[in-house]
């Protein structure tokens, strides 16, 4: 007997109609209750849903009508040419948007004085009553649609409640009573999708940034194929001021790009042959072609999208307890407007209760806030994983910095020429790379480095041989030069002035000439010139602890900490640096850990935050941190803290607003004192509160 095993699928199928999060919530249930469906992630700025299902058991047909059931659709297809309508009908949306926002502030201005003067019932009298039920179910069909299908559904959304309120006025004969109140919900419906619309545009900057077209090569030929089309291996041409369409390694050409849409850097930088490029970067200058090895989607761009897209998955807390809240809240309200009634006998102002009730004012306080700042801080290069690590990172108290690609390049760089015996810093400097010209340590190429900036000039060797833990030894045409340590040069132990560089964490290499002690060269991987003043930055911002992990000598590390002001741990391998984190999280503290996200990976995920420094094109380190800074400038550490707790700041204000506002709403309502006109012009405006309180969000410097 064969044991069937399972198949499993997953697919993305864009979902539109969607403008809160309980739209969200609906769409999410309605796919899972499917058989067959293992798992769904639906996104609202992505208007999308990730599915992971059998095949066998749930095709795309069934989903999209569980969809349409529920009040949304499911497009037949995606297509490019749709997607091109829908950008160039963007500027006469605006257009209809400002006219129907002009609209209704006429006729909010209208019926709020018409009500306070008392004129409301001497106009609206003067029309028969079968004209405000056509409008009530004209107007209202949308709104009455979903609340019968959510009803026939055993589910109650926002819309149940207001419907009942138009009902409920309809009953005792206030026929414009209800006509307005539909009006106002269907104002309140464009708020909240203007509102998410907002929260998308983000997102849709970035992704109007991808080429959609790339020249490739064809047997010497060039033609013009959409992007699609290209595959890796394939050799692209870049022509000036184009957009660079693919990954690659640049084969032949020079060229300065413009990377500002990768790493958030607005100076261009310079790249040749062998050098690595990146879709949605720009050839300000020169033209490249390009051996693509990444398209799409598997482009660092398009992961970058692909994260962004999906970083609502990874809610915060207080965004989970907002939507536990906004759950309950409705049957709350329903209780509110029952005893209303009760008490008082008065239908209308239970209908006010029902109506002024804003619930997707609490789901949308906390997501806006965090969309609009994870889309703005896509573009400058931070790239934040979801709505959890900026709540992480506004809590946390400890940073642990790795040191190597880190807190310093990792190329050791010359920091001292000691020159002995009668010769100069250059001549010295001169015959050591000479003598390590086929050197591939990274000591040596430092001094090859430092003597090529010098403008020196370096001789070939005669003959070569490295000395294994010691150094070098190479014969010149006219000299022989040694370069090594005190092991290859026993006479340079000692050295008083050699010594002293070695204290302060250098590493020094002497130089002999024809046996002769001749001088030292001195490297050290180098600190990074702005971290100083990040680290100053990053205690002012609350940061308490800060401790460096290494995997180097004590005498580096106390060296390095001792500039910085920090602590250190030495000799650390990979799993100690976890073990250091989990120490500090099982005393209570919130972890950032700041590494080059490649062996340093395992403590980043480990980590409240990990963030990868400089994971531009790096795979590794986009996806095993929870923040990546797509260049390597360590003023985007405290950049990314003080952005996580702007936007919690944000997020608090929203939710006070929305709590004290529907606190007083809903009040005024029970009491009598708000009618259900004023209560249905109330309703809809928490919504555009929030979305001019985080779109601050979205200017952030």
């Amino acid at each position: 007997m064969s044991l069937a095993i399972p198949r499993e699928t997953r697919i993305e199928i864009p979902v539109k109609g969607m403008d809160c999060a309980d739209c969200v919530r609906h769409v999410q249930h309605a796919i899972a209750e499917l058989p067959g469906v293992q798992d769904v992630e639906v996104f609202l700025t992505g208007e999308k849903a990730v599915v992971t299902l059998d095949p066998d058991r749930v095709d795309l047909p069934a989903i999209r009508k569980a969809v349409a059931d529920v009040g949304y659709s499911v497009p037949e297809t995606a297509s490019d040419a749709a997607q091109a309508v829908e950008a160039s009908a963007a500027t006469f949306t605006r257009a209809v948007l400002g006219l129907f926002g002009l609209v209704f502030v006429a006729v909010l201005f209208i019926v709020v004085i018409g009500e306070w003067l008392g004129l409301f019932e001497a106009i609206t009298d003067r029309l028969p009553w079968p004209f405000w039920l056509a409008v009530v179910l004209v107007g209202g069909y949308p709104v009455f649609r979903n609340v019968i299908r959510a009803t026939l559904q055993r589910r109650v959304i926002a819309h149940t409640l207001m419907a009942v309120g138009v009902l409920a006025a309809l009953l005792v004969g206030e026929w414009a009573t209800a006509a307005v109140v539909v009006f106002l919900m269907r104002v309140g419906d464009f708020a909240e999708r203007f509102t998410a619309e907002r929260s998308r545009r983000a997102v849709r900057d970035l992704t109007a940034m991808a080429p959609q077209t790339a020249r490739i090569e064809v047997d010497g030929e060039e033609r013009s194929v959409p992007i699609r089309e290209v595959r890796p291996g394939m050799i692209v041409i870049v022509r000036p001021g184009e957009k660079i369409p693919v990954d690659g390694e640049v084969v032949d050409g020079h060229a300065t790009v413009n990377q500002a849409s990768i790493t958030g850097e607005s100076m261009p930088v310079d790249v040749e042959h062998g050098a690595r490029v990146f879709a949605a970067t720009i050839a300000q200058l020169g033209s490249l072609r390009v051996r693509t090895t990444h398209v799409g989607a598997d482009t660092t761009f398009g992961r970058v999208i692909r994260l962004v897209e999906e970083a609502e998955a990874h809610r915060a807390d207080v965004q989970r307890v907002a939507d536990r809240f906004s759950a309950m809240y409705l049957p709350v309200v329903a209780l509110i407007a029952l005893l209303t009634f009760l008490i008082r006998r008065d239908p209308l102002s239970s209908a006010a209760v029902l109506v002024v009730a804003c619930s997707c004012s609490f789901a949308l306080a906390t997501p806006i806030a965090m969309l609009a700042s994870i889309g703005a801080a896509a573009r400058r290069g931070l790239l934040i994983k979801g709505g959890k690590y900026i709540e992480a990172l506004d809590r946390a108290d400890v940073l642990l910095i790795d040191k190597t690609g880190t807190l310093t390049p990792g190329r050791p760089q010359v920091t001292d020429v000691i020159a002995l015996d009668g010769f100069a810093p250059d001549e010295l400097l001169a015959l050591a790379a000479s003598a390590e010209r086929y050197s591939e340590h990274p000591l040596a190429e430092a001094i090859r480095g430092e003597a090529r900036s010098r403008g020196l000039t370096v001789q070939t060797p005669v003959s070569f041989e490295a000395v294994p833990g010691q150094g070098i030894r190479a014969q010149l045409p006219d000299r022989l030069v040694e370069v090594g340590n005190t092991r290859l040069l026993p006479a340079a132990d000692g050295n008083g002035a050699a010594a002293a560089l070695e204290a302060q964490g250098k590493t020094v290499l002497y130089v002999a000439v024809n046996d002769r002690l001749a001088g030292a060269v001195a490297a050290a991987d180098t600190l990074r010139p702005e971290v100083p003043a990040a680290i100053r930055t990053l205690r002012a911002e609350g940061i308490r602890h800060i401790e460096l992990l290494t995997g180097d000598n004590e005498r580096v590390a106390r060296a390095l900490a001792g500039m910085l002001g920090v602590d250190f741990r030495a000799n650390l391998l990979p799993e100690d640096k976890i073990a250091v984190v989990k120490e500090y999280q099982a005393r209570g503290h919130r972890v950032i850990m700041i590494g080059d996200g490649v062996n340093d990976a395992p403590a980043l995920a480990q980590a409240d935050v990990g963030i990868a420094m400089g994971a531009a094109g790096a795979d590794v380190a986009i996806e095993a941190a929870h923040v990546a800074l797509m260049r390597e400038d360590w003023s985007l550490v405290p950049d990314v803290v003080r952005i996580a707790r702007r936007t919690m700041r944000v997020v608090r204000m929203n939710i006070a607003f929305t709590v004290v506002y529907n606190t007083i709403g809903l009040t005024l309502a029970a009491l009598g004192i708000l009618p259900p006109v004023l209560a249905a012009a109330a309703q809809s405006l928490p919504d555009l509160g929030i979305l001019g309180n985080s779109s601050r969000l979205l200017r952030q410097k």
